[in-house]
């Protein structure tokens, strides 16, 4: 089902599948990409409980093996609709014995979108119902157009607020390869968008190197910018396709390694919630 927030300035629409935004208009201009599956056929899934992909397919729990598909499984089901105004919305997310098959922790998940005159804030609050530690990842994984205003996306930039150079990791066959890092070139805050850039995949971006990301228009003026705490993030389009749009994907959590071949508890950067604990965090888009 389909649901709209707004205020003065934009309008935000979410689908209760994957409790996924679909689109933010402000003055007549659609921001997110539409899920063409010709390019990518989403708009902005939220991962949970795995962000990225499992080493062979396989994570293990004392010693037992479960089978976890890219993302884990929270974008592909149906959220509950826990609560809504005309500049927010809230859906909710609970384990199940479907879940509990893949995934071996009682969890609930909820997600909170605000519009707050041109941002939107998004919350994500994780908790754990059980009498145990649970072990998890969350993530978000928005498409933003670009091109915005015309022109080819090269010549199009990035901005970071900071003006070092941005040190990354590429994937491999879905998993981080941490054989070699690299760098991208950063002046005065913003790097270029070169073509090729992504045609290794996401580019992973690891040690809290940025809190604001932004896409920049040719001229050098924003038109989204990304504020998160998260520890890392990454940057996106699918490989080789020329495709209209860029993901900025805040995340806590991230794939495993090429030769990461411990417990999902030793996975790097995953998050542990006590019993009876509570998760949360959030990040922000402005467009302007």
């Amino acid at each position: 089902m389909r649901y709209i927030i707004k205020n003065g300035s934009i309008a935000a629409e979410f689908d209760s599948s994957g409790a996924e935004l679909r689109s933010v208009i402000k003055n007549g201009k659609e921001y997110m990409w539409c899920g063409d599956s010709k390019f990518w056929g989403r708009t902005s899934p939220v991962l949970f409980p795995f962000v990225g992909s499992v080493r062979n397919g396989v994570y293990r729990v004392g010693g037992i093996e479960y089978a976890m598909g890219q993302h884990g499984f929270a974008r592909d089901m149906e959220f509950q609709l826990a609560g809504q105004t005309e500049n927010s919305i809230s859906f909710i997310l609970r384990s199940d014995e479907e879940t509990l098959k893949k995934y071996p922790f009682d969890f609930i998940l909820r997600i909170t979108y605000t519009v707050e005159v041109s941002t939107l804030r998004i919350g994500w609050e994780v908790e754990n119902p059980s009498d145990r530690d649970m072990y998890f990842s969350i993530g978000a994984h928005p498409a933003f157009m670009c091109p915005f205003d015309g022109g080819r996306q090269s010549d199009y930039k990035l901005k970071f607020d900071s003006d070092g150079d941005i040190r990354y990791y590429h994937i491999k066959d879905g998993l981080l390869d941490r054989s070699s890092y690299y760098t991208l070139p950063v002046k005065e805050g913003h790097a270029d968008i070169t073509d090729g850039m992504f045609d290794r995949d996401a580019l992973i971006i690891e040690d809290f190197q940025a809190s604001e990301i932004s896409l920049c228009r040719p001229d050098g003026s924003e038109y989204v910018t990304v504020r998160t705490s998260a520890p890392l993030f990454g940057l996106w389009s699918p490989a080789g396709k020329n495709a209209p749009f860029i993901c900025i994907e805040p995340w806590y959590g991230r794939c495993d390694a090429l030769d990461f071949d411990g417990e999902l508890s030793e996975r790097d950067h995953s998050n542990t919630l006590e019993a009876g604990g509570h998760f949360c965090a959030e990040y922000t888009v402005e467009f302007k």
